[in-house]
């Protein structure tokens, strides 16, 4: 019993404090600490350094060039001008009177494309400000289709999408960033066409009550259009990181002779639980390099936006990797095991269910829709493969449904990407995060139950 109350307000530590701002490199391990303490008195100094920092370590060694090659094109795409331009042209095609949709595609077709979420918000929030007050649009809901557009469909539900929510489950269930397509676009189209739907009913209640984008005042950078690449030339790159991925993850890495990695140098692992790393990997290589190539006279600096990039992917790293740390020593105490068989034994017959539970309460816990994935995944993953395997259920569908429920109840108000979104457009959790609640947790857990409802009944396509 003290065991489980130890898990219990150490998980409501974790949510207080970051919500309040605490840094989670130091707050993971502190709240660590005390649930050891309060559940075994001990040890502390071996639980954090044999079981927190070898989890985080590891998660680390896994991940490290996703999030690093993933930061260094964003800012390139940023520096270049690129971002800019998709996000300039993709507006002025569809129209002031369409703001909504226009920064919501917009910021689907850079996240699809690989460049970093933050990175989109910094690009996209200037255009996005001139475009609402140009419509006449309150600005409270800028965060809302930013939000709309950068963490739900093209995160966890399109396939291919190189999120590093769609490449995690690659290394538990031996799929690839395109596993269960045609559910993934049912998914994503939920989200879409829903999250549009009410941000559009929001916008045209508030217009019809008088208000308009408000009394704000930013300064809004701006490219002189002869300082960034045209359209074409600024969607190449978003273009090869589709294609390298799909290439190389359905088509090259499959038909090499990989049986080497079986040896114990190289880990002694499937190949199957590397070729969606390796993809992604060769796909963003491929995107820097295209950069660096043919947009090279639109950065003013390429040596430094290399060094800034490189530098930026090490903090959102190592806050992933710490929650990770966290839930291995919160997975280590032996009250976990209570909780453990109490969320797979929700629908045991289905665990399909149970994994969306599991994955979308983790991810709410610690406000990171990649860090409760990876501590689930890491904790149960094998539980409920071995599962829906006996029960004749693909991995594919199994890999679709955790990406997915990552991006749930990640969502809540102590979420560090909606912390820092409300932070770049300068709002407010009280003007703007009911929206965010919506499209970004509501619309994504119905799609979620659409999608589990589907597989167990037409299977993964």
């Amino acid at each position: 019993m003290l065991g489980t109350l130890a898990i219990i307000l150490s998980l409501a530590g974790l949510m207080y404090f970051a919500y309040r701002g605490v840094n989670v490199l130091i707050l993971a391990p502190i709240m660590a600490a005390f649930a050891v303490l309060l559940a075994q008195g001990g040890p502390v100094m071996a639980t954090y350094t044999q079981v927190f920092m070898t989890s985080l370590g590891r998660y680390v060694v896994l991940f490290f060039p996703i999030f690093m090659l993933g930061a260094i094109f964003g800012k390139l795409m940023a520096d270049s001008g690129a971002s800019a331009t998709i996000a300039q042209t993709i507006i002025r095609r569809i129209g002031p009177g369409h703001a909504i949709t226009a920064v919501t595609l917009a910021c689907g077709v850079l996240t699809f494309g690989g460049v970093s979420l933050f990175v989109v918000a910094f690009a996209i929030f200037p255009i996005a400000a001139a475009l609402f007050r140009e419509a006449g649009l309150p600005k409270r809901l800028i965060a809302g289709a930013i939000a709309l557009g950068s963490f739900t469909f093209t995160m966890t539900a399109f396939p291919g999408t190189p999120a590093i929510q769609n490449a995690i489950p690659t290394r538990f269930f031996g799929t690839t960033t395109f596993a269960a397509p045609g559910l993934g676009l049912i998914a994503g189209c939920i989200m879409l066409f829903g999250g549009l739907a009410w941000l559009q009913w929001r916008g045209r209640r508030a217009v019809a009550a008088g208000e308009g984008y408000g009394d704000h005042q930013e300064n809004l950078p701006q490219f002189e259009e002869g300082e960034r690449p045209g359209f074409a030339l600024a969607m190449l790159p978003i273009v090869v990181v589709i294609g390298l991925n799909a290439i190389f993850s359905l088509i090259v890495f499959p038909r090499m002779d990989l049986s080497y990695l079986s040896q114990s140098i190289y880990g002694d692992v499937a190949p199957t639980a590397v070729i969606g790393t390796w993809a992604l990997i060769v796909a963003l290589v491929g995107a820097i390099l295209t950069v660096l190539l043919l947009q090279r006279r639109y950065l003013r600096d390429a040596q430094k936006t290399l060094n800034e990039g490189t530098m930026g992917s090490l903090l959102p790293i190592f806050n992933t990797a710490s929650e990770v740390g966290y839930g291995a020593v919160i997975a280590s105490l032996a009250a976990f095991v209570v909780v453990r068989d109490f969320v797979v034994g929700i629908a045991p017959d289905t665990p399909t269910i149970s994994l969306a539970i599991a994955v979308n309460a983790l991810a709410g816990i610690t406000g990171s829709a990649s860090g409760g994935l990876s501590i689930a995944l890491d904790t149960l993953g094998a539980t409920y493969l071995e599962r829906a395997t006996a029960l004749g259920i693909s991995p594919e569908l199994l890999h679709r449904i955790a990406a997915i429920s990552s991006g749930g109840f990640d969502s809540l108000p102590h979420n560090g990407a909606v912390i820092s979104l409300l932070t770049i457009t300068g709002l407010t959790h009280k003007s703007s995060y009911g929206d965010i609640f919506v499209v970004n947790l509501l619309i994504p857990v119905f799609a979620l139950i659409c999608i589990i409802a589907l597989g167990s009944t037409l299977g993964s396509f």
